[in-house]
């Protein structure tokens, strides 16, 4: 039997742990999990927190794990690669160094002007008093970012000074956050690329787009996604390789000569400005819920890439690009600033693809617990197609009065 380690708990590890156990001769243990990944065939919850790299490395050497794969980006952050490399250990992710292309906003800044990567033009600032001096000076609508990581939500769009002060002091008031930059405002469509990376070799995986916003026409506060779908129908091939070409080579090249090269899920948040494309940011790890919508279309066995892309062998992979994979998130009421808690979980009809993150088990019954519970995900050769039947699934068959919901996903691609 081959044993793997998955460390985190949500939508985006259920969704990794299912690709890696369709494997039969695969154990998958997901560290610490949620209730409902127990209920998937080849695949263990281990009850060892995150963080707790010690105890995550004594695992993997008694379980004789034959790999690594990190979800979250707080334990990249905090250097566990580095700590399962010095235990001889086969692991998925970036080093601590470069984990801060995602946990420093202004390192990111440092290595994309390094490479020449497009992006928007920016100013770091220590104080309230110095960055609200700045907003006065420049022109609105600006973007407000917390300099370190804020579980998706330390990015604030403002279009009056008084939504850019009370931004400034919110994002000053989170835990850790040392300075803040303010950046130029980017007009265009978002989007999504992730490649899976070994120093300079890569594999492209298919783009993909996020729903930020809490509400149907992007209104609404920013969360952690409301939804995706994948692939990108109003981007062709083309695009995709004008951001290799711009992004994602000069960055691999760049992390090589910096003396780390980039090892694990480069996820590249980028707009297709009237100049091109622009990175908006970098994550070091697989988007969610971008995940939950390109890992479906994988037909290779990912498990397989990742070793032989570990040990430099050939890669042959193959991506289903007759259908097109759309999901909905399921946020409790609430969300995102204080959702309910542990409420009932709607029933839906068998054969329902639903990947469980905000979950709970209360003396064997399984309840909501904290704001994104769970995805509702399904394939189609048609984008409104795909849409419309999760509508009608979320209509049949959830309590309106405890989740929120968009209705909406993929409406760039079906406009």
């Amino acid at each position: 039997m081959e044993n793997w380690l998955v460390i985190g708990s949500g939508g985006r590890e259920y969704s990794i742990a299912q690709c890696l156990a369709k494997k039969d001769n695969r154990s998958v243990y997901v560290a610490p999990g949620n209730p409902m990944m127990e209920r998937m065939d080849n695949v263990h919850c281990v009850q060892i927190n995150e963080m707790d790299f010690n105890a995550l490395t004594l695992f993997s050497q008694s379980h004789h794990v034959v790999c690594t794969i990190v979800g979250p980006e707080q334990p990249l952050s905090k250097g566990i690669v580095d700590v399962f490399k010095k235990s001889g250990l086969k692991i998925f992710g970036p080093d601590q160094y470069t984990a801060q292309l995602e946990s420093s906003k202004v390192f990111a800044k440092d290595m994309m002007q390094k490479a020449s990567i497009p992006t928007a033009d920016y100013q770091e600032f220590y104080d309230t008093n110095s960055a609200l001096a700045y907003v006065d000076s420049h022109n609105l609508p600006l973007v407000i970012k917390a300099n370190g990581l804020a579980g998706g939500k330390g990015v604030i769009i403002v279009n009056t000074k008084s939504q850019a002060t009370n931004a400034i002091n919110h994002l000053f008031s989170l835990p850790n956050q040392q300075s803040i930059i303010i950046e130029e405002y980017l007009d265009g469509e978002e989007f999504s690329f992730i490649v899976m990376a070994n120093g300079e070799k890569f594999i492209p995986m298919p783009l993909a787009q996020d729903h930020k916003r809490l509400m149907n026409n992007d209104e609404g506060p920013n969360t952690g996604g409301m939804g995706a779908y994948s692939p990108l129908p109003q981007f062709g091939n083309e695009v995709t390789q004008n951001a290799i070409n711009k992004v994602i080579k000069p960055l691999l090249s760049t992390m090589v000569n910096e003396g780390h090269p980039f090892v694990g899920f480069l996820y590249a948040g980028l707009i297709m400005t009237k100049q091109g494309i622009k990175v908006i940011e970098f994550n070091v790890r697989m988007g969610d819920p971008e995940t939950q919508v390109i890992l479906p279309q994988l037909k290779s066995d990912l498990g397989d890439l990742i070793i032989n892309l570990l040990d430099g062998k050939k890669i042959h992979v193959k991506w289903d690009a007759s259908k097109y994979y759309l999901g909905t998130v399921l946020a409790a009421k609430g969300y995102p600033k204080k959702p309910s808690d542990h409420l009932e979980l709607p029933k839906f009809p068998d054969g329902t693809n639903i990947i469980y993150s905000g979950v709970q088990d209360d003396n064997g019954l399984i309840y909501s617990h904290g704001g994104r519970v769970l995805m509702v995900t399904t394939k189609s050769n048609n984008i409104l197609n795909a849409q419309h039947q999760i509508n009608e699934l979320i209509l049949k068959s959830v309590n309106q009065n405890n989740y929120l919901y968009r209705s909406d996903i993929g409406l760039k691609a079906i406009k």
